[in-house]
């Protein structure tokens, strides 16, 4: 690799000499998020809806949410290695922790704004509560919870660029390999990558976003 060749020409030059390594750190990327965002959704929708049945409980859960999304990436990673030890887990646990806030309060907030008419006709029709939760408010509420599912990915993209820090993969090898070797080429090839999957993930949901959100508008016409 030429040092005189403009920055833009070496990083492109390493990311095809390296593009099996760096395919193969992108998969690792993508699944450490994948998992961090499948259980904050598993977790976080049911306490979404537990928030709509409590006011008080709901103070706690995001209250409690909240300060986990305040805490330092590199503080609350260190706290969940003394537990869990080095790793994927680990990881997956803090990309957990982190997608939590944003599910929660867009199934929250989403679930609130319903329209009451349409809860009371599902009420009305004989509907129990888990059929109009199921049937009616959880596919109006589909918008707000996709986007609260774009900040979460978004966030967890970034986060998991910290995973070598604590015996991880992903992106962030190459960057902090680069980082160790003060070598900008480096830097940019994990890093260019990592802005562009968090681009496309924000492009994608919001898509999928403005779908349900049609499709939301048009059931409730």
């Amino acid at each position: 690799m030429n040092a005189d060749q403009p920055l833009f020409v070496r990083v492109y030059e390493y990311m095809a000499d390296h593009s099996d390594e760096l395919i193969g750190l992108i998969g690792d990327h993508l699944a450490m998020v994948f998992c961090g965002l499948a259980l904050a959704l598993v977790v976080g929708i049911p306490l979404g809806i537990l928030c709509l049945r409590s006011e008080k409980l709901a103070a706690v859960i995001l209250g409690a949410a909240n300060v986990i999304q305040v805490l330092p990436s590199l503080a609350l990673l260190a706290l969940l290695m003394l537990a869990l030890g080095l790793g994927f887990n680990t990881m997956v646990v803090g990309l957990f922790l982190y997608s939590l806030l944003p599910i929660i309060r867009n199934t929250y907030v989403g679930l609130k704004q319903l329209d009451r008419n349409l809860v009371e006709a599902g009420r009305g029709v004989g509907m129990s509560p888990i059929q109009l939760l199921v049937k009616v408010q959880l596919p109006l509420a589909l918008p707000f919870i996709m986007a609260g599912l774009r900040v979460a990915a978004v966030i967890a993209i970034g986060v998991a660029t910290l995973a070598p820090l604590i015996g991880g993969e992903g992106l962030g090898r190459v960057i902090y390999s680069g980082l160790n070797m003060r070598n900008d080429v480096k830097i940019y090839a994990g890093a260019i990558p990592a802005a562009v999957l968090a681009i496309l993930a924000d492009a994608i949901l919001g898509w999928l976003q403005g779908r349900f959100k049609k499709g939301s508008h048009a059931a409730e016409a």
